[in-house]
């Protein structure tokens, strides 16, 4: 097995197939939920050493949670970091395989 970090495994933590992402996997784009705190290099360099690919560009973005009644209870969902990794030419990720 290659030489990776077990950090890698905590920053990445499950990759997004919805429709806008499969739609973004043509343009050589993969949607990634991360943890909350990591850092755009962080993420590169995890999706470099975990998939063997060589990372463009890394944005990033948070989706607030929503806010929900239940029988007169208010509570919320909690907020979720995602990463859209943009992966150099000739690179491509298949998220439904799995690693």
């Amino acid at each position: 097995m290659k030489n990776i970090d077990p950090r890698h495994y905590d920053v990445i933590v499950a990759p997004v197939i919805t429709e806008k992402a499969t739609t973004a996997s043509e343009f050589n784009k993969v949607v990634f939920k991360v943890d909350g705190k990591a850092t755009k290099p962080q993420i590169k360099e995890a999706v470099e050493k975990l998939f063997d690919v060589k990372v463009k560009s890394v944005n990033t973005l948070v989706r607030k949670g929503k806010t929900k009644a239940f029988r007169g209870t208010f509570g919320s969902q909690s907020d979720v970091k995602r990463a859209v990794v943009t992966l150099e030419e000739g690179h491509r990720i298949d998220v439904t395989t799995g690693l």
